[in-house]
């Protein structure tokens, strides 16, 4: 139900051990001291100190022999004693991003290009990384690995049952769409075995998707999509030998289609570390498992009324230190998003991070100075900082209290992609009135390398924006976050329309104070000049920094409380005189598009219109991983299901509606839209309807998509709730 229109963009970190096909950010040098970008098609090695460049790899060695042009690289990394560079290119997307294609490997110092499983079909390779002593690659192929010796060109596959329902090194549907499971195997650290995922979809439904356009006859495309209320797909660890053989498979408690297994790392050559959910999210245990004989043992576990926090957004990787003697996990356990630092036995827990505030990610580790870095906002949710923390204390005195690092004068959105020693760390600052400007410094002591290219140096404030941010407080006493965007040459004595934007659930805020997150995307103009007062706030489930009982507030009141509190804000927003409230309308997309209808069906009295892009519309059709992690098992607490449900109230409706929905969706499917529709029109309710032929959920695809979609949506809006002050 995630959905998110800024694109990510970017190359991979340099890692031995995870595919660098999923990793964005800065492709950092081994040494952390600089990184390798891509420079008019050869590779170049940057000294952020100087900016100064160096060329490692030309663009005549990434031209395969025999062709004319180079190959077009979409991302790449170097083996672990960087005599070697692995290069993705012709890459096809697997349901969100491109993650299939072909692989190359140049050998630097032979000067030697080859192609990496040039006997499997082309575009089929998936996650294809080194191993650690760089001899060997592995990648998955149709749902099968393989292995593949960097000295004869000689590949193995290593396993050779996988099929569209039986998955080996990669993820179904629903465990890359709620986890961010993609990348499914992991090299052992003696570069002799790979452990990895199956997934067993064989008892998980399909949902049809129908095609109608391409060809005379429909054709139908099936997805194994678990709903909400269907028991998980089987998922199981194995360990197979990289010169053949058969897979071990770890011995781990629980029913497989009652558990889920997100996590899974090297701990040492013979040792897994795996993290298990039971199937309500509501207990999570860390194991061993042993790859000799798969005897798995618990050692750590936490346990929530509602959900255990997933822990990371990259589920690649294991924040191990003190040689392996301790790790790092992030819990809410407390009441509050906090780093804890877990002995390898489980049996030492010391809170890292203390105080009533949540941090938002881990940054970096400098275990040579006993830092942790971390993203935090401690007294303004909408904006983000930078602060570290000792590694090896215990946080009981002030001077171990988190540590703000920065300029406290940029007040706003402030992110760091660190390199691996934490030496050096690219500062990217903007905020609601100023766009987004970057430099270098040097860490721990925070030295900013040219002072010329520092953004105290290159700030520049739009002044064209007048946005105002607002703490809001509802008839229930809840303080909700806004921000308000007024037109351009306001006049507080006349009366504007106002456009509220919503999201509303747990995966995604709408009030970051970053720059160009107070406009309309879609709208085809500009609404601060066309004289649209522009409005979105943050509701209780939202993700924002505020705690572990903000965020959890929403668990089986999805649909509830969290339409209840966007309503009493905008009750509230709407009391301000030069509000015209004969002409309020309001949008979102995905979960934005559920709570649009919610909001006009629930309390119709606030609202002339509407725009509702791919929702949810009924709880019980979407799938089970996001659905019972928020609401529970419909089994068990049906009722909650239903008052969720945007149709259950569809009698309510009074404004116009737009409803616009992909048939191609392969999240949020096209049935929510048509049985929607079959509400409406039992109760009569008239409503405008655009259905885009195969478009996913982002209805991007396809000549003049975008445009037309545009258009529909800002023509709808200037006739149903027209511009301009009077």
């Amino acid at each position: 139900m995630k959905y998110c229109m800024k694109l990510l963009l970017g190359v991979l970190m340099v890692s031995v051990q995870f595919s660098f096909a999923q990793k964005r950010g800065i492709n950092w040098t081994s040494d952390g001291l600089a990184y390798t970008k891509f420079n008019n098609g050869a590779i170049v090695r940057v000294d952020p100190k100087t900016d100064g460049e160096s060329v490692l790899i030309k663009k005549e060695q990434l031209t395969p022999k025999g062709e004319n042009e180079s190959l077009k690289v979409q991302s790449y990394c170097f083996s672990s004693d960087n005599n070697k560079i692995l290069l993705f290119a012709n890459t096809a997307k697997v349901w969100r991003y491109n993650t299939r294609g072909d692989y190359w490997v140049l050998d630097i110092g032979k000067n030697e290009l080859k192609q990496i499983g040039k006997n499997l079909p082309s575009q089929s390779l998936m996650f294809a990384k080194f191993s650690p002593d760089s001899k060997n690659v592995a990648y998955v192929s149709d749902r099968n690995i393989y292995s593949e010796e960097l000295s004869s060109g000689k590949n193995k596959k290593l396993t050779t049952d996988g099929n569209r329902k039986l998955i080996n090194g990669t993820f179904d549907w629903v465990y890359e769409e709620e986890f961010g499971c993609r990348d499914g195997f992991r090299w052992s650290p003696d570069s002799k075995q790979i452990a990895y995922w199956q997934v067993d979809a064989t008892k998980t439904r399909d949902f049809y998707m129908i095609n109608n356009t391409d060809s005379v006859y429909s054709k139908i495309i099936p997805v194994e999509y678990p709903k909400v209320g269907e028991s998980p797909s089987s998922v199981r660890i194995g360990v197979i030998p990289i010169a053949g053989g058969y897979t071990r498979w770890m011995k781990i408690e629980g029913d497989a289609r009652q558990h889920y297994l997100p996590r899974m790392e090297w701990s040492s050559a013979d040792e897994l570390i795996v993290q298990q959910l039971d199937r309500k999210q509501q207990e999570s245990k860390l194991m061993y498992c042993n790859t000799q004989d798969g005897i798995s043992r618990t050692f750590w576990a936490e346990n929530d009324d509602a959900w255990v926090d997933l822990n990371a957004e990259d589920p690649a990787g294991w924040n191990w230190i003190n040689k392996g003697q301790d790790f790092l996990w992030v819990s809410e356990k407390d009441g509050w998003r906090h780093i804890y630092k877990i002995s390898r036995d489980g049996k030492s827990i010391v809170l890292l991070t203390k105080g009533n505030y949540d941090i938002g990610q881990i940054s970096a580790i400098d275990e040579s100075n006993n830092y942790i870095y971390f993203s935090a906002s401690p007294n303004d949710a909408t904006q983000l900082y930078l602060y570290r923390v000792k590694l090896n204390s215990v946080a009981k005195t002030s001077k171990d209290d988190a540590e703000f690092v920065g300029n406290v004068s940029l007040k706003g959105t402030n992110n760091y992609s660190i390199s691996p020693n934490a030496k050096i760390a690219l500062h990217t600052f903007s905020n609601y009135n100023t766009p987004s400007v970057s430099e270098w410094v040097g860490l721990p002591d925070y030295k900013i390398f040219n002072n010329s290219k520092s953004i105290a140096k290159n700030i520049k404030v739009d002044n064209d924006i007048n946005v105002e941010y607002m703490k809001i407080t509802t008839i229930d006493n809840i303080v909700l976050d806004a921000w308000m965007n007024k037109p351009k040459n306001f006049d507080p004595t006349k009366k504007y329309p106002i456009v509220f934007y919503v999201y509303g659930e747990p995966a995604a805020t709408t009030i970051d104070d970053v720059y160009g997150n107070h406009d309309n995307f879609l709208y085809n103009g500009s609404m601060s000049e066309d004289g649209y007062i522009q409005v979105a706030l943050d509701n209780r489930g939202t993700p924002s920094l505020k705690g572990a009982a903000w965020r959890k507030a929403i668990y089986r009141r999805n649909g509830q409380i969290n339409i209840r509190d966007m309503a009493m804000g905008i009750k509230k927003i709407l009391e301000n005189q030069f509000v015209d409230k004969s002409r309020v309308a309001v949008w979102g997309w995905s979960g934005g598009g559920s709570s649009t209808l919610n909001l006009m069906f629930q309390y119709p009295n606030l609202f002339t219109a509407g725009v509702s892009i791919a929702p949810v519309t009924n709880l019980l059709y979407y799938d089970n991983i996001y659905t019972e992690r928020y609401m529970g098992l419909p089994q068990e607490n049906m009722d909650d299901f239903i008052k969720g449900s945007a149709i259950t109230y569809a009698e309510g409706l009074k404004g116009k509606l737009l409803l616009i929905h992909g048939t191609g969706d392969d999240n949020v499917h096209y049935s929510n839209a048509e049985t929607l529709i079959n509400a409406l029109v039992k109760y009569n309710k008239q409503f405008e309807f655009m259905s885009y032929p195969n478009r996913t959920h982002s209805i991007s695809e396809g000549v003049g998509t975008r445009s037309h979609m545009s258009a529909l949506y800002t023509n709808f809006i200037r006739n149903n709730c027209p511009p301009g002050g009077k």
